[in-house]
Formats: structure tokens, sequence, C-alpha cells
């Protein structure tokens, strides 16, 4: 093994940096991974790759990126419980105290510590470079079944995804509006359709995002963004509305969409980081008796089980990755993510590169 490797750095004005590194050495409780597969968020181009968004400790503090990684044990540290050289693994992405009590729930995004919470790919080094140390602790196994870029697509968006969904539950009987067609937005489509959703609507103002979507074959009915929306979602559901709308956009007008375009008793869940919402809160809510959810990450029990159920589903999370670069063209992928028409873009390494 060489003793260097090339990391990718942000430093927040649209530019993508290369730098060398010492390849790291476990310690305890630790691995080191050779990289297979790490996908670009979108959180790494609106709080990182155009500017610094975050302060403090939940700011990017200038580390190697990418935090939707994933790839193979190659070296292991003392004091491991589980996990052994060779395994295939998804690193879940923020590594918390352990102890707090958001902890103690598997919810390491919510970790109340400022001093041990650092997620990898803002506070402590990331996927993008040729290996990676994590915690024993942040890794959830990948099966065979599983290429590693569905690993990597787990690892972030699909857990979000999924986490969303099993708040407002999905089943047979839900009619379900999907806002935004981002990576999270086909993610929440794909899902939503594998946990039985009877009848899936998308809504998007790029022509290449609903392109894709109708595709692959993950909406059965796909709308150009506008005013008229919630006419359109209601004219196509009897009148009636969508069961559960989620919205995946960030965008004011897509929310006030989602939660009007609710059926009567509907659920509707916010997953789209940032931006603002406006709504008469008795005609558009309280009346109709709607309900609200907001969504933030998921715990690392819940991204474990989704890995089970992806498998039992038969469905591929690297389906929606429409581009695959190499290490050395960093600067080109996130530059087509940040463009935004395209699916979901990937740094891949060895066979995930040729695919």
């Amino acid at each position: 093994m060489a003793k260097t490797m090339k990391g990718v750095v942000l430093p927040g004005n649209s530019t993508v940096e290369f730098r060398d590194y010492e390849i790291p050495t476990p310690g305890h409780g630790e691995v080191l991974l050779k990289m297979k597969s790490s996908t670009i968020c979108g959180s790494d181009i609106r709080a990182i790759y155009h500017e610094h968004l975050g302060k403090g400790p939940e700011g990017y503090q200038g580390v190697i990126s990418g935090h939707e990684p994933s790839g193979q044990i190659v070296e292991c540290g003392p004091g491991l419980r589980r996990f052994k050289k060779g395994d295939r693994v998804i690193v879940y992405h923020i590594s918390g105290c352990g102890v707090c009590n958001d902890c103690r729930r598997g919810y390491m995004i919510s970790c109340t510590s400022e001093k041990f919470r650092r997620a990898y790919g803002w506070q402590r080094d990331g996927g993008m470079a040729e290996y990676m140390l994590a915690e024993e602790k942040d890794l959830v196994a990948l099966p065979d079944s599983l290429s590693y870029t569905d690993g990597a697509q787990i690892a972030c968006g699909f857990g979000t995804v999924y986490e969303g969904l099993e708040k407002v539950g999905i089943s047979g009987n839900d009619r379900v509006l999907v806002t935004g067609l981002g990576p999270v937005g086909l993610a929440t489509l794909m899902l939503a359709k594998a946990m039985g959703a009877s009848y899936l609507i998308g809504i998007d103002g790029v022509p290449e995002r609903r392109e894709l979507a109708l595709k692959l074959g993950l909406a059965d009915a796909v709308l150009d963004a506008g005013p008229d929306n919630a006419a359109q979602v209601k004219k196509l559901t009897d009148g009636a509305g969508c069961e559960r709308t989620i919205d995946c956009s960030a965008n004011d007008k897509a929310r006030l969409t989602c939660i009007q375009a609710a059926r009567k008793w509907g659920k509707i869940c916010f997953i789209g980081e940032g931006g603002t919402a406006a709504f008469q809160p008795s005609p558009d809510i309280i009346h109709d008796q709607k309900t609200i959810y907001g969504s933030w990450v998921t715990s690392i029990w819940k991204m474990e089980e989704l890995v089970e159920r992806i498998v039992r589903w038969g469905i591929h999370p690297e389906d929606l990755v429409t581009h695959r670069f190499p290490l050395a063209e960093a600067d080109k992928a996130f530059a087509l993510m940040a463009g935004g028409r395209c699916g979901k873009v990937a740094i891949a390494f060895d066979e995930e590169l040729s695919k």
C-alpha cells in the first residue's frame, strides 16, 4: 500500500482542491476503508461547495469532503467487535458521542455533544479520497447483492427518505405526491413505490429530472412546476388529493403545493433542507385535519433496516446515478451536480467506475 493519497477539499467558492494526505492508520475501534463509491449530496453543494454556510461545530472544517461513503475494510485497529478485514460496508455519516440521549436512540445526526459529534466530510475526513478512516460503531454491513454505489446512496439520501416515509407511513392505500425530483425526490418515488404506494405523482421545473423519473418508471404522472400544481394533482386524484405528500425541494411554493394537494386527513412531510414556507393554518391545515412532519436524516438502526428491505424489495439505489467520475475528475463531478440537470453523481473507484 502507498503511503500517501489524494483527497478532495471544497474551499467554498464553487471549486475543488486536490491535496495530498498520508494514508491514516486505524486506532482502537477504527477501520481503514478502501473507498469504492462516494456520491455527492445536495447538502454538499448548498452548504459547502458554493459557500460554507454552517457555523461553529456544524460548520465545514476544511476536511476531505464526501459524506456518502461506501467501501471495503482493508485494515483494522484493535478492539473491533463485529467487523473484519474484507467486509463491505456503508458509513453512517455522523459519528456521535454514543452516550447522549439521541445517540442512544441511534440518531447520531442529533448528537448533542459539541466536542464529540463529527460528521464525515464536514468535521472529519470523508469519502472523497482513496482511503478513509471510520469508527466501527458507524458502519452498516453492505450485502453482496448490493453494489458499493447502492451503499453510498443509502449512506445519506435513501436513509433520509426512508425515515420521512416511515414517519408518515406508506401503503397500498396511499397516493403519493413528491415535489422536487432531484436525487432525494427520485429516491422518495423509488422507495414509496417499493413500499406499495398505489399512485405516484412527481413535480419539478427541470425537464431532465422529469424525464428521468418517467424513464425509470418511478412515477405515474409527472408535472412541470407551476402555480396550478395543487389543482392538477386534485384532478389526477378524482378531486380528493394525495394521502401522502413529500417535499424534497425546499421551495416555498412546492411546500404550499404539498399542503394544498394533500387529501383531508392527509400527512405531509418536509425533507428538503433550507428555504421558507407560507400557508394559512385554518383552511390549509386545521380544517382539513392535516399533519405536517419534519424529518432530518435517520438513525443507524433504521439505516440497517433499510438495507435489509432494499434487498427484499429488489431495488437498486444506484439506478438513480446518471454520471460516475474518477477521483481525479471530482471538479467536473461537482460542477455537474451543481448544475442540477442530472440524477445522482458519484465519485467511483475500481469496479464501481467501470459500470
